[in-house]
């Protein structure tokens, strides 16, 4: 039976922001007799409007299950963590959560975890796990933010990116239906630094005929496959748009324990400007998997393996029957094997030297 560890870990020092800090982080922990010798530990992180509870809840759906347990369940240790300002993490000025703060903030909290791991503190009865196998995997900006952690910090022996774009990530629309037009920023710029996006003259074009309404149509059709009931699909993006709206502190719906009400803006308003990370995509040299839903994030998914330039391996999988947010979609526990033998992979690379 898998355990589960609810921590607060202090990253002050890391985060630099001159105020506590601290990160939230679920950690579920297998029967120890199911640990492999190396033992592997996934870091995970969300989207930048959600929480770790993507990870760690049974979302609702065509399917059962959370992806947290069914990795725990075949002896992996899994670690989801909420970025600073979001989720159970400490509550900060969004404009100053950017990219270095973010990454240098979830390094220290991951390798507080590995340190009460390998002295056997993380729960009591439970023994040491000792240099553990780590691989780390992000959704949309969590991808890019694990891709940026890895460039600067070497977290891990492989990551994953799901539903995110090294190239350009950009919503998916129907066959035939009003492209979405999505604003670009600079990555890390503030308010003040960049007020009008870099590409205002496409968006005044597309905006020309008034609201992009259909538009916001399709992106429910990229992010939920047609067998996700439509209520799901409905509250979910409710939840986008009172993210969006800054709504949702003032209960105007109801907040799922898998969503985030805030999103580390400084950050995330760069998400889908192309090449956002694409100098610390091009250094890589661990193993990467590339993976997404049939309808997702990612325009080019054959092309998406020339970002990772260095890398040692490069895997591609592309779920059937999958929109961008993978953890509604009926077909979740084939996205979830396919990163489980990813993460053996891993282990065998990093054992071979």
């Amino acid at each position: 039976m898998v355990k589960q560890v609810e921590l607060s870990i202090d990253v002050t020092d890391a985060a630099g922001l001159d105020q506590p800090a601290h990160v939230a982080a679920t950690v579920v922990l297998p029967e120890p007799a199911m640990l492999g010798s190396p033992a592997i530990i996934c870091f995970a992180r969300p989207s930048s409007s959600y929480s770790r509870g993507y990870y760690t809840y049974e979302l609702p759906g065509p399917a059962k299950g959370a992806q947290a347990t069914f990795h725990a369940d075949r002896g992996w240790i899994f670690a989801a963590l909420d970025m600073l300002g979001c989720g159970g993490s400490s509550q900060h000025d969004l404009d100053r959560l950017d990219y270095a703060t973010l990454a240098a903030a979830a390094h220290a909290a991951e390798q507080e975890i590995l340190l009460r791991l390998a002295n056997g503190v993380l729960l009591e009865d439970y023994p040491p796990v000792h240099q553990p196998v780590a691989i780390g995997i992000g959704h949309a900006l969590g991808a890019g933010l694990t891709i940026y952690q890895q460039a600067r910090h070497r977290s891990y022996a492989g990551i994953a990116t799901l539903g995110f774009s090294a190239v350009h990530s950009h919503p998916s629309t129907p066959p035939g239906a009003q492209p979405i037009v999505a604003a670009w920023f600079p990555r890390d710029a503030a308010p003040e630094d960049c007020a009008e996006p870099l590409n205002a003259r496409a968006l005044a074009r597309a905006t020309e005929g008034g609201p992009q309404d259909s538009a916001w149509t399709s992106l429910a059709w990229g992010f939920h496959y047609d067998d996700v009931p439509q209520e799901v699909v409905e509250q979910d993006l409710r939840h986008y748009a009172a993210v969006a709206e800054e709504h949702s502190q003032a209960g105007e719906h109801e907040i799922m324990p898998w969503n985030s009400t805030v999103t580390p803006r400084c950050a995330a308003r760069s998400t889908l400007t192309p090449g956002v990370v694409a100098t610390e995509a091009a250094v890589l040299t661990v193993p990467v998997l590339c993976a997404m839903g049939v309808r997702d994030l990612v325009p080019d998914p054959l092309g998406e393996p020339r970002a990772f330039r260095s890398a040692r391996s490069i895997d591609l999988f592309v779920c059937p029957r999958m929109g961008h947010v993978h953890n509604f979609a009926g077909t979740r526990a084939l996205m979830w094997e396919r990163i489980h033998m990813f993460g053996q992979w891993c282990a065998a690379v990093n054992a071979a030297g």
